[in-house]
């Protein structure tokens, strides 16, 4: 499974074009046990203005333990597929309700972070069900006391796995350069592959993390 996530080299026809994909990730505690999240992400085919999609999602999270994380989300995808061999876009519409089981650990300095989430997709008239496993490694560049860590590197790997005959949905990976400008707010600038079984599109990601 990990020569699978960590070598998308192998699949032969990929489309290079570069897009861009605007990202805001918010988390609200309410209590120890109870938290919202909360989401939205801008995606285009180019650097900007040519709309891929635009993702919105929610959802309440219950803690189990201080590193693990149940969650029941909602979100809402607006899709611009272009129509092959035309410049010509077709708008479809999805609403998705997923489970989500989120969990941290520590080797070291380096945190590792795995999330497991089970989507049923409403997409115009069709219904389709998908699992997603997602690894993340977040590696310190500057130790300093008291575990500020402002400058990291984060590096993950996420892979998507339909319940019908044609069983791989896409692979993404990503590494990226971050910076924690404090506890509640941390930036990210990095590079995504995503790859499908005979394409794949490459982003740069520009995400912003918020805790209120």
């Amino acid at each position: 499974m990990l020569l699978m996530f960590f070598h998308p080299n192998k699949i032969e026809a990929q489309d290079n074009n570069l897009g861009n994909w605007l990202i805001y990730i918010g988390n609200k505690k309410l209590n120890k046990k109870w938290n919202i999240h909360n989401e939205v992400q801008y995606r285009n085919y180019n650097a900007a203005g040519d709309l891929e999609q635009l993702l919105l999602r929610t959802g309440l999270g219950y803690n189990i333990t201080d590193n693990s994380n149940l969650l029941l989300g909602y979100g809402y995808i607006l899709s611009k597929n272009y129509i092959s061999e035309t410049d010509d876009k077709v708008t479809v519409n999805e609403h998705r309700i997923f489970q989500q089981f989120a969990t941290k650990q520590s080797l070291g300095k380096v945190g590792l972070s795995h999330r497991y989430r089970f989507e049923q997709r409403f997409v115009e008239d069709d219904f389709k069900m998908r699992l997603r496993y997602f690894l993340g490694i977040n590696i310190p560049l500057q130790y300093k006391e008291e575990r500020k860590n402002p400058l990291y590197l984060s590096i993950y790997n996420e892979i998507f796995l339909n319940t019908r005959s044609f069983v791989f949905d896409r692979n993404r990976v990503y590494g990226g350069l971050g910076y924690k400008f404090s506890e509640n707010l941390r930036l990210e600038l990095g590079y995504m592959n995503q790859f499908f079984e005979t394409s794949g599109r490459d982003q740069i990601n520009l995400i912003a993390f918020v805790n209120f």
